[in-house]
């Protein structure tokens, strides 16, 4: 049980360690995997959603067994898992940016950043269409790099974490409805629409409980989550639409063709400043969560620990 103690702590300060330094930019641990996993994909892939299912299951066992060795280590293994899967700090930051960008008129530099979390044509974003896609981007990935390793932290300690990092980063990879990856893809898609059930509602949870509209976000997620093709992604969308009392989506223009996005929430189209406070509701979420989490992982060595043995 002690082990799990030390895993509570390691994710504490995994946690703060991504909120003080956010990503490296070189060297990054989930880029060194995506670069493997891309390297990876042109040996092996087959339009066939057998080859896919096979491909996603071997990546996320070997993150599993690099998780699980870390385990060894601890407090400080942990911490190494926590840091490197997380990515709420960096996302925050990408949101400001695009925001100075745009107050200052500058809606090409805001272009290319919002090209970073999305995959949309940035080229065909006017500014209410930067603001809208950023903010979408900016909830959804509260849940997928911040809550979501937190969660599985919290359960399974630094395998957990790594483990769905790497679901997080197959789908993001090769998870698309194109021509392409339409069978190739089904597996990791669908895998990670498992894995984020229950974080992308802890991330409901959370933004209706440090948003201070908690009826609004209620309101939002009840009637508008389920009109979104994304099981996850709508309810993130919705909570975060209901608590900043905007509305997002509408018609958004991939590589791969054109979806109209049923619209969440009843307010107004997101500004430049809607952005900024989408970027301080999600860090008071990932704050949340992450205390959460670490008590979480702490009462369970606890209750392990205080339980009767057999004579």
């Amino acid at each position: 049980m002690r082990s799990r103690r030390s895993e509570a702590v390691g994710l504490a300060a995994g946690a703060v360690a991504d909120a003080v330094f956010a990503d490296p930019q070189r060297g990054h641990p989930v880029a060194v995997f995506g670069s493997a996993v891309a390297a990876s994909e042109r040996r092996v892939y087959a339009d066939a959603r057998g080859a896919g299912a096979a491909f996603a299951a071997g990546w996320i066992g070997v993150a599993a067994a690099v998780g699980a060795v870390l385990r060894r280590g601890g407090a400080v293994g942990t911490a190494a898992a926590t840091f490197a899967a997380l990515g709420g700090t960096s996302l925050c930051r990408v949101g400001e940016d695009i925001a100075d960008a745009l107050d200052a008129g500058d809606v090409e530099e805001a272009r290319r950043l919002v090209s970073g979390l999305v995959a949309r044509d940035p080229n065909l974003l006017d500014e209410a269409g930067i603001c809208r896609a950023a903010v979408e981007s900016i909830a959804e990935n509260t849940s997928d790099a911040a809550i979501g390793p937190l969660v599985f932290g919290a359960v399974a300690g630094p395998t957990g974490v790594l483990a769905y990092r790497a679901v997080n980063t197959l789908d993001a990879m090769v998870g698309y409805r194109s021509d392409r990856y339409r069978n190739f893809g089904w597996a990791a898609a669908r895998i990670d629409d498992a894995a984020n059930l229950v974080p992308a509602r802890v991330t409901a949870l959370a933004v209706a409980a440090v948003a201070g509209r908690p009826r609004a976000v209620r309101e939002a997620v009840r009637r508008d989550a389920g009109k979104h093709p994304s099981p996850n992604a709508g309810v993130v969308e919705a909570a975060f639409a209901g608590a900043l009392d905007i509305e997002l989506g509408g018609r958004t223009v991939y590589a791969y063709g054109v979806e109209e996005r049923p619209r969440l929430g009843t307010g107004r189209a997101p500004t430049a400043s809607d952005l900024r406070a989408a970027v301080r509701l999600s860090r008071r979420v990932q704050m949340l969560t992450a205390a959460s989490a670490v008590a979480a992982r702490w009462a369970l060595a606890t209750s392990r620990s205080a339980a009767p043995t057999c004579p």
